[in-house]
């Protein structure tokens, strides 16, 4: 895997775990990593499960206006207001990592609530500063710009290195995790054990419908089912997700990169993702063999 990262021309860290037999495999799991649109998953499973106890009504209409549009994918790109569901705004942050939908979200649901959420899963080392937008506040604070317009103007002509030095790409400054950590989430979310069962199966259903398939769900076979959700920032390139085999093997996987280049177009860094991944999951299923095989018997992983 180190060697799939390096001919990539980033760095790599990756954790992955079969949810069967608990068998790990550890590269840089425990390293701090930036969460960009990762951050997405927990903050929609703190809505689902708002909407669950009765907190939060799904139907609730929410509005994106000019003012409150941020760059990326979905609202961003809508020349008029946009009036739409809570629900509707939880499937286009999965969906299509709609930076806009995920702050509607994060205004209704509450930062402090999503930050306790991660308290309860015992995710400790996942840190949330703020909602996509917050990151791009600090953005312009450190280069010290007046306003979105200066801020467009400026960053283009930033060296990479004044870029990464910026608070929202680095993970000691800004919405963080580890490897290890974000498989953790995932287990939880497999299992039914992240909240109520049909919010974690809700939540599943969403990112299966992610579509951004060329990182992690490009490097398995169309039988093999993929869920997850990609994370990018200049530079930063992620995915984590579940992989489900037809036989009932079912492993989680969370890749993690950075690259010395702000280039938008990275097509074998994605792939590294995808390959990484498939080389992290084929050799627990292949210890998992190995161990039926030694035990006299053979069984699902």
């Amino acid at each position: 895997m180190t060697t799939v990262f390096e001919q990539a021309g980033v760095r790599g860290v990756l954790h992955a775990r079969c949810l069967g037999t608990g068998a790990e495999i550890d590269l840089g799991a425990d390293d701090p990593v930036v969460l960009a649109s990762v951050v997405k998953v927990p903050l929609v499973l703190e809505f689902g499960r708002q909407v669950a106890a009765g907190q939060l009504d799904p139907a609730d209409r929410v509005r994106a206006v000019a003012a409150t549009r941020l760059g990326g994918t979905g609202l961003a790109g809508c020349a008029d207001d946009v009036e739409l569901s809570l629900r509707d705004a939880a499937y286009l942050a999965l969906s299509v990592s709609d930076n806009t939908a995920a702050d509607l979200l994060f205004d209704r649901v509450g930062l402090d609530n999503v930050r306790s959420l991660l308290r309860e899963l015992g995710l400790h080392r996942t840190r949330i500063v703020g909602a996509p937008r917050d990151l791009v506040r600090t953005m312009a604070e450190d280069l010290g710009v007046a306003d979105a317009a200066e801020f467009a103007r400026r960053f283009p002509a930033l060296t990479a290195d004044e870029v990464f030095g910026l608070r929202a790409l680095d993970p000691l400054r800004t919405n963080a995790s580890t490897p290890r950590e974000m498989t953790g989430l995932l287990a939880a979310i497999s299992r039914d054990e992240a909240g109520p069962p049909e919010v974690c199966r809700w939540l599943r259903g969403l990112m299966s419908q992610q579509v951004n398939w060329y990182r992690l769900a490009a490097a398995f076979p169309p039988e093999v089912a993929v869920w997850g959700k990609t994370g990018t920032l200049p530079g930063l390139r992620h995915e984590i997700g579940v992989v489900e085999y037809p036989d009932g093997g079912r492993y989680a996987v969370a890749v993690f990169t950075r690259a010395g280049t702000l280039e938008q177009r990275l097509p074998q860094v994605d792939r590294a993702i995808g390959v990484a991944a498939r080389e992290a999951v084929e050799q627990l299923r292949g210890e998992s063999t190995a161990r039926s095989v030694r035990r006299g018997y053979s069984a699902t992983v």
